[in-house]
């Protein structure tokens, strides 16, 4: 463990954790994450990336891509209820240096205000968007963080399941499959996660979902079918409550003959990849995800950061 991990775990379990579990409404924890990011990139990374429409939902690319080129799909994580492009860009640059990869970040609707299945038609909304401007699918790279994750799943699954091209592969950090919330990880972590406060689970599920089945594989893919899917990437730490999500996730994938890879890292926190200028631990994992993504489409030399 890093010194710099070391001392995260305390600053992210006493103030940061603390500080999510009291914002009074998804408004302010909208106004948390931006400040958060903003101190976590140490400015605005997204100065310097191109805006996009996609069928109607705004995009932030990390520049424009050649017409033919390989390209990273990402859906930024934050529960469904906060986070934006903007919130993720540093992420996005990282991948793209990494892989040379241009990187779409889409700034799909949030709850309350759009509960489900808001986020899962913005992002068919923006696959197909991609794809009626010549991108081949089988040159898309699908990723997401968190609940980005679960979306990335979620969309997997919906073009398994309707006969669809599917992307060349799937990367997840820390995804968030299932929202009956059944994993054994949710109580059995509940002392070890870090930064998650997890009594407030169940009113986050309640805006997102609003009286929807959390079982619909469209927000939760655990429950979703990847007959025909690509390889697939899952980082998840052993320490997280959404540990499960991922190991289930992981099985549920291999019954349907996908070649996955589950990564499972040490007393980490949630998503910790986002935290790429801090941790030797993020970098050292989102180069693992970036090799894993070269091997299965191989892109420009990527460089060194």
């Amino acid at each position: 463990m890093s010194w710099q991990l070391k001392a995260m775990r305390v600053f992210l379990r006493h103030a940061v954790r603390r500080s999510l579990g009291r914002q009074p409404d998804s408004a302010a924890a909208r106004r948390w994450f931006e400040r958060g990011a903003w101190l976590n990139a140490r400015g605005r990374p997204w100065a310097g990336f191109a805006a996009d429409d996609l069928d109607g939902i705004g995009a932030l690319w990390t520049q424009p891509p050649a017409p033919d080129a390989p390209i990273i799909l990402y859906f930024h994580g934050g529960g469904y209820v906060m986070g934006n492009p903007r919130t993720h860009a540093a992420l996005g640059a990282f991948l793209t240096r990494k892989t040379g990869l241009q990187t779409c970040l889409p700034d799909y609707r949030l709850a309350p205000e759009h509960p489900f299945p808001a986020a899962f038609e913005d992002a068919i909304r923006v696959w197909r968007a991609l794809l009626a401007r010549g991108h081949d699918p089988a040159r898309i790279v699908l990723g997401g963080d968190s609940a980005g994750g679960g979306i990335a799943l979620a969309l997997l699954a919906h073009l398994c399941t309707t006969g669809q091209p599917r992307p060349a592969c799937v990367f997840t950090f820390s995804p968030f499959t299932d929202l009956t919330l059944s994993g054994v990880s949710i109580t059995e972590n509940a002392r070890t996660e870090i930064l998650l406060p997890t009594q407030r689970l169940k009113q986050l599920r309640a805006r997102v979902l609003q009286g929807a089945d959390p079982a619909d594989p469209r927000i939760s893919p655990l429950f979703g079918s990847f007959t025909g899917a690509p390889p697939v990437l899952i980082q998840v730490a052993r320490s997280e409550i959404l540990r499960d999500d991922s190991r289930r996730m992981a099985d549920r994938l291999r019954a349907d003959g996908a070649e996955v890879s589950l990564q499972e890292w040490g007393n980490l926190p949630h998503v910790w990849q986002y935290f790429h200028g801090w941790l030797p631990e993020a970098r050292k994992a989102l180069s693992d995800a970036a090799a894993f993504i070269r091997s299965q489409l191989p892109a420009s030399p990527s460089r060194d950061s």
